[in-house]
């Protein structure tokens, strides 16, 4: 069975708890507060599977909780970080939001995503000792874990993808040129699944070609098989239209090239548009097994129809026989030598915004600030640990993010309204800052 797309829900694990303690030992008297922080939890990151083309695995475990942060212990003992939790997807793979559809990453590099960030476990009471305030009863809870839902789409990465009406014989193109083995018959929709190989130019060079279900007439619109594996040549740098020029089929070789590509301009006109060759197959069929084909334009009518047309679009025709392995050599070279005039694999960027990541913040109306001893200003509730703990704050785009939050939100204002002044201390979380009005 292939499967490519499905929906799941991934949960970070939770910060764990500090802990309130205080130094109890023989000889030491007022041994004052040692509570330690509890540990981070784990957080929920994606990594490619090289050997897996399919999100089978997905099909009855849709659930993905990452391990919890352990409390923190006395002695200043820090709690154990959660593990976190790898889930396996195959290259190509693109993870979206599942209420707006916008796409968050594209599995198609070899660096692992953290999607979820785990919870911050919360300070001991340690860390609230002062000169005013020297055996804190007190600690700070865990941060709880980032959660979402998502949909995980596959689109296979392929530099070439092969497009044509059933039997045109695509899958016996890819079984000529490469060591996939995809299944081959002489009925319509012998192909279920989409099939990739890689096709050898010499040497340690080639790319590789993605073979998908036959379209038939209104695929763009849900008909036959093919509509729904379109997406995995979406990425295709090029295409390579299969026309059977045989005549078993009944219709002339220039109505089926007109067919495949009405249904790809429907589909995805910037598919449509990308660089394509017309593979003019079974040509054997016209010249009684000869081993090259120049003549056929000549011979067949309906084949030097199709090549005006083609031509008019600014294609080449390349005449083949995929079940003799003739004219393939020819097809190889002019693919190779297009490719290395195009650009790479289409890689898809981020469509969310990180105001739009903000979606899930508590409310910034429970923000409270207080004035400690020492004269410096607190912000805290359950907003601002959240926002805390999804910001990098060794980064510089990440940080410009947290002070356009604290502004767009009421932060700022709400300071100023508590009295804080420039040059003020703020603390928010376990950070310092000096107020800048």
């Amino acid at each position: 069975m292939f499967i490519d797309k499905i929906r799941i829900y991934v949960k970070a694990g939770n910060g764990g708890n500090g802990v309130v303690s205080f130094r109890r030992e023989k000889y030491v008297a007022k041994g004052g507060p040692d509570g330690g922080d509890g540990g981070n939890g784990g957080n929920i990151v994606f990594r490619i599977d090289e050997g897996s083309n399919t999100l089978l695995a997905f099909r009855y475990h849709r659930k993905f909780v990452a391990e919890n942060g352990s409390d923190g212990a006395g002695q200043k003992f820090h709690g154990a970080n959660g593990e976190d939790t790898v889930i396996l997807v195959p290259r190509g793979t693109l993870i979206r939001d599942a209420e707006s559809n916008k796409i968050i990453h594209d599995m198609s590099g070899d660096e692992d995503f953290i999607l979820c960030h785990g919870g911050r476990g919360g300070w001991g009471n340690r860390h609230f000792a002062t000169p005013t305030r020297q055996v804190p009863r007190f600690a700070k809870s865990g941060l709880p874990g980032e959660e979402r839902e998502i949909i995980l789409e596959l689109k296979m990465i392929a530099d070439v993808g092969l497009a044509g009406l059933p039997s045109a014989g695509k899958s016996s193109l890819l079984a000529a040129l490469s060591s996939a083995r995809p299944k081959i018959a002489d009925y319509h929709f012998t192909t279920l699944e989409p099939n990739l190989g890689v096709v050898s130019t010499g040497g340690e060079t080639g790319f590789v070609m993605a073979d998908i279900p036959g379209l038939i007439e209104g695929a763009s619109e849900g008909a036959g098989l093919g509509h729904a594996f379109l997406r995995h040549i979406e990425r295709c740098r090029m295409l390579v239209q299969v026309v059977d020029i045989s005549g078993q089929e009944g219709r002339p070789p220039v109505e089926d090239f007109e067919t495949i590509s009405a249904e790809l301009e429907k589909f995805s006109p910037e598919l449509a548009a990308r660089p394509r060759i017309v593979a003019a197959n079974k040509a054997d069929l016209l010249v009684n097994g000869e081993e090259e084909f120049p003549m056929i334009p000549e011979l067949s009518e309906e084949c030097a129809a199709l090549e005006a047309r083609a031509k008019e679009c600014g294609y080449e025709v390349v005449y083949i026989s995929a079940s003799q392995k003739t004219g393939l050599k020819r097809l190889v070279d002019r693919i190779a030598a297009m490719l290395r005039e195009l650009p790479p694999v289409l890689v898809y960027e981020t469509e969310l915004t990180p105001e739009e990541m903000e979606d899930d913040l508590p409310s910034a109306d429970d923000v409270v600030i207080t004035r400690g001893d020492d004269a410096s200003f607190r912000v805290e509730g359950p907003w601002i640990d959240a926002l805390v703990g999804r910001v990098n704050f060794n980064d510089r785009e990440s940080l410009m993010y947290f002070e356009r939050s604290l502004s767009k939100y009421g932060i700022i204002d709400k300071l100023r309204e508590a009295g804080c002044e420039e040059g003020d201390e703020v603390w928010i979380d376990d950070i310092s800052f000096e107020f800048v009005n």
